[in-house]
């Protein structure tokens, strides 16, 4: 039936009306909107790399052979926000600037040997003991890939008890390290010159990363596991 002043076809007509009123607008383009996904790459990348992850290279080779010069590592910088550095990692941190040969070199890449409160000794052998345990570092110091030698773990005797707060660290190419050894003997046995402050660290060295073939994940040699706390 159709109803006075109706024409036929109207209901159809503000059918079609309607439902084109409530088509969804346009997005805006790609191009718009791709300034804004650009914005907010980079302010996450700068947060990551102020805050979490950071890459660094190795201009030495004091690290030798567990980093070689111009390797690539990363950096998780907010583990220590959580924790204090532990005996056997590598850290990378600001070095004093009794330290430097350079003033703008100021980032150091070395391996932590003994924390706050440590006894640590090198006898006249050049072993070196931790809390009175044994370090076996076979497994990282450098090795001579010409001759196969490999370094002594310390090449002057020495007998220090870490001050709290403080580190002493040692790069892996012990022969080549200007590390706490070599501030302690330069020194004369000045503990305080020959340790860094924790506060100085900048973060864990966790992967090796380029060149792609000699990938590695870092973790803490085992002979660390037995060193006790000091009494």
């Amino acid at each position: 039936m159709i109803e006075e002043g109706q024409a036929p076809g109207a209901d159809g007509e503000r059918a079609e009306e309607s439902s084109e009123k409530q088509q969804p607008k346009k997005k805006g383009s790609f191009w718009k909107e791709l300034p804004i996904l650009l914005g907010v790459a980079i302010l996450v990348a700068i947060v990551v790399r102020t805050w979490v992850v950071q890459t660094y290279y190795i201009p030495s080779g004091s690290m030798e052979n567990t980093l070689q010069i111009n390797d690539r590592v990363l950096v998780n910088k907010l583990v220590y926000d959580f924790s204090e550095p532990e005996r056997g990692e590598i850290i990378v941190f600001t070095a004093p600037e009794s330290w430097r040969s350079v003033m703008e070199e100021d980032e150091f890449i070395k391996r932590v040997i003994a924390i706050g409160g440590d006894h640590v000794v090198a006898d006249e052998e050049g072993n070196i003991s931790v809390n009175g345990e044994p370090l076996e570092e076979e497994s990282y110091l450098y090795t001579n890939p010409l001759t196969g030698e490999q370094d002594v773990p310390s090449q002057d005797p020495f007998d220090v008890v870490v001050p709290e707060g403080r580190l002493w660290v040692m790069g892996d190419h012990r022969s080549a390290s200007g590390d706490s050894r070599e501030r302690f003997i330069r020194t004369g046995g000045d503990v305080e010159s020959s340790t860094i402050p924790v506060d100085a660290v900048i973060g864990k060295a966790f992967v090796l990363f380029w060149p792609f073939n000699d990938f590695n994940w870092f973790s803490v040699p085992s002979t660390f596991d037995d060193v006790p706390e000091p009494s």
